[in-house]
């Protein structure tokens, strides 16, 4: 008499060991994403800080700001340029004699508030030998103007430039700030040093439940700023 094969399938034991393998699988790499992430936020928040500390510091013994500085060639060391003493960092387009942004880093690291490198000035775009980079790999710059999410007047800022994700400064946002991309001292900035610029609509929540937050989704916009006001 002619018996079929048995047909042989996975058992409930192994479909349970195989469904807590991928489990595992799976929420290894969402804590590994998060525990990247983390790490960002907080590389970047110790940048940000540094430049803070560096911009308060040359302010207290100056008396001036950075970059601005009418008398940085006669006082601060290694210092090539002087700004014209206004009392905002300004560029070549808005009017100012020299990129007074790019100056900065130099009148920062002459006067030795900063020690990543020693930075050389160079009218126009941020370089390797002329900025330092963030965690992003963006420049980061310092200057005056509007260039940020929500209603202030002029005035200076640090902004992280590009290439930031959105998770990543919503973090920093609720870790530094009010977790608000559009108020606070904390915001999206379309500040680009290296690429395309930021895209609001795409780094900022314009809908309920929670209009003018960072927009985490299931995409998150890797290209997105901020900036620090000061």
């Amino acid at each position: 008499m002619y018996l079929p094969k048995r047909q042989r399938g996975f058992t409930l034991i192994e479909t349970a060991i195989v469904l807590v393998i991928v489990g595992l699988l799976v929420a290894g790499t969402v804590v590994g994403a998060e525990l990247l992430g983390s790490a960002r936020s907080r590389a970047l928040i110790a940048e940000i800080d540094g430049f803070k500390g560096a911009y308060f510091g040359f302010l207290d013994r100056y008396g001036s700001s950075p970059g601005d500085y009418a008398n940085a060639i006669r006082n601060v060391p290694h210092t090539t340029v002087d700004g014209n003493g206004n009392g905002l960092i300004e560029s070549m387009a808005s009017g100012a004699a020299i990129d007074e942004h790019i100056a900065v880093w130099e009148h920062l690291s002459g006067a030795g508030f900063i020690s990543s490198g020693r930075y050389r000035y160079s009218a126009g775009v941020e370089t390797m030998t002329s900025a330092p980079k963030v965690t992003f790999g963006a420049y980061p710059r310092i200057i005056a103007g509007q260039q940020f999410a929500g209603a202030a007047s002029i005035r200076n800022n640090i902004n992280t430039g590009n290439l930031g994700p959105a998770n990543v400064l919503a973090e920093i946002d609720r870790k530094m700030d009010d977790g608000s991309a559009i108020t606070g001292v904390f915001r999206f900035s379309a500040v680009d040093t290296v690429g395309a610029a930021p895209v609001e609509a795409l780094c900022v929540r314009s809908s309920n439940p929670e209009p003018g937050g960072w927009l985490i989704g299931s995409v998150i916009e890797t290209n997105c700023g901020a900036t620090w006001l000061l």
